[in-house]
């Protein structure tokens, strides 16, 4: 492991002191005051996340971490590090961390790359998108993915309200321990404007080896 155990315990009680439940109304609210560009994005939860790194993180990793081409980590110290949010309670067990070329070079140089990885119970929208409606009614304006969607004529998707943190994991893969549990995702996709996405890096949970997950720090259920 090319972090030292110092570092990954100081990440560790540093995340202690985050709040275990993350009401969607106000994680977003807390972003926008906060100065976080990503409070008007669709999937809050993540960003949220990426949010409460940068503050608990602050003076044990530097943010933002390296950038390859138009590739930025979250996070460097000894490696590069992303921050992923993964709903536990879902039917998939995968998550969709970086650009492939982007994980390849950090892997080469670094010989390593690192996930911190909150794990939760998430609740959704109701049927109405009263959820939706309040977020839309704070940006304002429509995004043009939401254009599209709306001329194209797709149903608009349930909105996560609520996360409940159950774990954080952190994970140092190096090229064998990722290769046991990815695979490449977006390929041959495109985004909303026409241009193609880059294929990135989806890391099945499940797979991931022991020796990969360096420590995991839990969140008592509180009633």
């Amino acid at each position: 492991m090319l972090e030292t155990s110092p570092t990954i315990q100081a990440l560790r009680e540093s995340c202690r002191s985050m709040p275990s439940v993350w009401d969607g109304r106000e994680s977003i609210l807390e972003m926008k005051n906060g100065g976080s560009r990503h409070w008007r994005q669709m999937e809050w939860m993540g960003f949220y996340f990426q949010f409460l790194c940068e503050r608990h993180f602050d003076g044990i990793l530097s943010m933002p971490g390296k950038r390859y081409g138009n590739t930025e980590f979250d996070a460097i110290g000894k490696m590069c590090w992303d921050f992923k949010a993964h709903a536990g309670n879902s039917h998939s067990h995968k998550i969709i961390t970086n650009a492939t070329d982007a994980v390849e070079q950090t892997l080469e140089e670094y010989g390593y790359y690192g996930l911190v990885l909150a794990v939760g119970k998430v609740d959704y929208n109701d049927e109405e998108r009263t959820f939706k409606a309040w977020h839309d009614e704070l940006k304002g304006e429509r995004s043009r993915y939401e254009e599209n969607r709306i001329m194209q004529g797709r149903a608009s998707r349930l909105r996560k309200t609520e996360f409940v943190l159950s774990d954080i994991y952190f994970v140092c893969f190096d090229q064998d321990t990722l290769r046991c549990c990815s695979g490449s995702f977006q390929t041959n996709m495109r985004n909303s404007d026409g241009r193609p996405r880059k294929a990135k890096v989806m890391v099945d949970m499940r797979k991931i080896p022991d020796e990969a997950l360096i420590a995991t720090e839990s969140f008592p259920l509180t009633s």
